[in-house]
């Protein structure tokens, strides 16, 4: 077709084309053809051609064509604005809003969306507030966008539903799929069922899909599964989005046998392949495989012909949730930047969380550099909530404590996070009164953060506060108490010495006691040495998680401790013969954005001999000022013992290694953060104590309880952990 031979209609039939099929490479080279044809300049075409660019993602294309239109209207905003919004540009999208000379009610229900995406909830308000005092028509687009704008502030969003009932917008269906989903998201399952049965015949396959999510989110994946036969019973339609549904349900379940098979039913339906689909499948296996599972995921993963950013996110979050993958999980994040993958608010959060259980504080930093540096908008709750957990987790309180100063806004999750590492870090009170000014300034508490709470009174033995807070919980809040509220306050009553009362406990829990919980109280009978009650708590220990080797372990000490030898060889015996293995203490330090791995009475360390002989200088100081080597923690019966096998054995603890190496191979004021697989052992504890002192630094441990922040020879535990 020559120049002549192109009109209007031919244009617009084959643009409308482009964009329905996003077929970018035809839209560019018919815009090309367009600019030098002898067509008039027409303001439909130019809309359409900023429509296919930003639907392409070719935010700059879509700019140049929308200003390169001569009389933009209404729908040419509309459309740029869509397009910066969805680019989380959303302050130059308010600013084009603010340039329509007569907005419409889809430029609004475009704003308020875009600032939905932002989690600008209070503009979004703002706005919704201006178009109606405008006298604009609001429809069910501008409620379900206001909805998702609300994001977990669910007293926002019970008052835009009785708004919704009053208007008679409650007879949209995407206004009530909205409501289902984010009541769910909110905590509040038993107002989302409400919604979905109250809808009648207005539900929709995306009614149904919202609503076994909901359940699926709750831990209900029994009712999710039944609803899921039910809208198969109705004749719904099952589509991707109904199946990845019911794939969250089963991880709910944590039913690795109905997940294979449900996998092997996808195969046959040829769905396995798709993108959505296989996200939740890499979900499922992750956190339901078991030792294999992220061998399943990455096969799942391989299947996929195009992965997305999604499938991406998804294999990221699988890998950081197991601390042995973590360095996995920062690879295929590089790994998706390479292949040109931008990475989102979600991808900073899984990949930020793989780095809280990285030696390597550097990661980190260059990870929240990253994230500042890309297109993430600096308000962005979730990415900045990852942060702080990520430096509280690396030993960095202060940067935490930065990042959450600056935060713009902050929601519950936020302060859970500050609470948590202010508790993990044994800063009690700081704890304690970030938890008031969480109610002073109007947000609610929620399960976690009385786990946060009560965690702080374990660490600093406030028993009766503890009791405050776990009744308050119920009474004040209408929080159930859940297995880890139990836990902590079985660990509170033991620490404290209050043994009977925290066994009294333990009996009187409205469902049967967890491992956590038994474990808590076995680790209590060993600080106090009540052996007849660690023999209950190990017995049933070992009957809920037979291959772990903590309750042999303790039990063992604890027969060493009493010169029980004969219990002690018994329980020794019963480890070989159930072939379990006591897992060796094992810390980790970086140096020079390196990581050393140190193990207990092991060489192969490259400078292990320069280590030791530093060590042996440093003890000799330590002696100077009053250490005294707690010889009972090196766990050898006296008379079986060689010369000096217990100074020996003690010598060599991994936490000792790694900070006498931390300390020869960095210069004064140089932060030194050791982090330990097991707990931190006594007279570890107390040796570090005098390093802290005659080093003159400042040492952090983490354990697999705590951090414990030495300097000038004291912890900031109080020794009481």
């Amino acid at each position: 077709m020559n120049q002549t031979q192109w009109t209007f209609k031919s244009f617009r039939d084959l643009l409308l084309k482009c964009v329905a099929e996003r077929d970018l490479f035809t839209g560019k080279t018919l815009h090309a053809r367009y600019v030098k044809s002898l067509v008039a300049s027409s303001t439909y075409l130019s809309n359409h051609f900023v429509n296919l660019y930003s639907k392409c993602g070719r935010l700059s294309s879509a700019r140049a064509a929308f200003d390169c239109t001569e009389q933009p209207n209404v729908f040419s905003y509309n459309v740029i604005v869509k397009a910066y919004a969805k680019d989380s540009k959303i302050h130059i999208a308010r600013q084009l809003f603010d340039e329509i000379p007569q907005p419409d009610t889809v430029s609004y229900n475009t704003l308020i969306s875009g600032y939905a995406d932002a989690r600008e909830t209070v503009s979004a308000m703002i706005l919704f507030k201006r178009m109606r005092e405008l006298g604009f028509e609001v429809d069910g687009f501008t409620l379900s966008g206001l909805i998702a704008a609300c994001c977990d502030r669910v007293e926002l969003i019970m008052q835009l539903h009785c708004f919704a009932v009053s208007g008679g917008f409650d007879s949209y269906s995407s206004v009530n799929n909205a409501f289902v989903s984010y009541y769910s998201k909110g905590g509040l399952l038993r107002e989302a069922v409400s919604v979905f049965y109250g809808m009648g015949e207005l539900r929709d396959e995306v009614s149904w899909n919202s609503m076994i999510v909901a359940y699926g989110q709750h831990k209900e994946g029994a009712k999710a599964l039944a609803l899921y036969r039910e809208m198969i019973l109705k004749g719904f339609k099952i589509d991707m989005y109904t199946l990845a549904s019911v794939l969250n349900a089963l991880t709910s379940l944590n039913d690795l046998i109905g997940g294979c098979q449900f996998h092997g039913k996808l195969i046959k339906a040829g769905f396995h392949q798709n993108s959505h689909v296989g996200s939740g499948l890499i979900d499922f296996y992750s956190k339901c495989g078991g030792r294999n599972g992220m061998s399943d995921a990455e096969k799942v993963f391989q299947e996929i012909l195009s992965p997305d950013l999604v499938i991406w996110n998804t294999m990221i979050s699988g890998y950081s949730m197991n601390e042995e993958l973590a360095e996995e999980a920062v690879r295929s994040f590089r790994q998706m930047q390479r292949i040109g993958h931008r990475p989102d608010d979600c991808s900073f959060v899984c990949v930020s969380s793989a780095c809280s259980n990285l030696c390597s504080t550097s990661q980190g930093k260059q990870i929240h550099g990253l994230a500042i540096k890309s297109h993430i908008p600096s308000n962005r709750i979730s990415v900045n909530n990852s942060l702080i957990s990520m430096y509280y987790e690396n030993g960095n309180l202060q940067d935490a404590r930065r990042v959450f100063d600056r935060m713009p806004e902050l929601n519950a999750v936020t302060y859970n996070c500050m609470i948590k590492g202010y508790a993990q870090h044994g800063r009690v009170t700081d704890a304690l009164l970030l938890y008031q000014r969480m109610l002073d300034s109007g947000i609610a508490p929620n399960n976690i953060t009385f786990v946060a709470v009560l965690s702080a009174c374990v660490h600093s033995g406030k028993v009766a506060e503890g009791q405050n807070y776990f009744n308050t919980m119920k009474e004040r809040f209408k929080i159930e108490p859940e297995a880890e509220h139990y836990s902590c306050m079985i660990d509170l009553l033991g620490r404290a010495g209050k043994l009977e009362e925290a066994e009294r406990f333990i009996d009187s829990m409205p469902f049967k006691a967890g491992p956590v919980a038994w474990a808590a109280l076995l680790n209590a009978c060993r600080k106090h040495k009540n052996i007849a009650l660690a023999e209950r708590a190990a017995k049933e220990l070992m009957a809920m998680k037979p291959n772990a080797d903590t309750p042999y372990v303790m039990l063992a000490n604890m027969y060493t401790d009493a010169g029980r030898w004969e219990e002690m060889a018994a329980v020794r015996k019963l480890m070989r013969s159930r072939r379990i293995r006591k897992k060796p203490g094992c810390s980790w330090i970086e140096v020079k954005k390196k990581e050393h791995v140190f193990v207990a009475e092991d060489w192969s360390h490259p400078m292990i001999r320069e280590v030791c002989e530093y060590l042996e200088e440093m003890m000799k100081k330590m002696k100077e000022l009053g250490y005294v080597m707690d010889k009972k923690w090196a766990m050898v019966k006296v008379d079986e013992a060689g010369e000096g096998e217990e100074e020996m054995r003690l010598g060599h603890h991994s936490e000792k290694l790694a900070v006498a190496f931390g300390l020869m191979s960095t210069g004064h004021g140089e932060e030194i953060v050791v982090k330990k697989n097991l707990r931190i052992c006594g007279d570890c504890h107390n040796a570090i104590k005098f390093m802290s002192e005659v080093a003159d630094r400042e040492i952090i441990v983490r354990d697999n309880l705590r951090f414990h922040c030495f300097k000038d020879g004291k912890c900031s535990c109080g020794d009481y952990w």
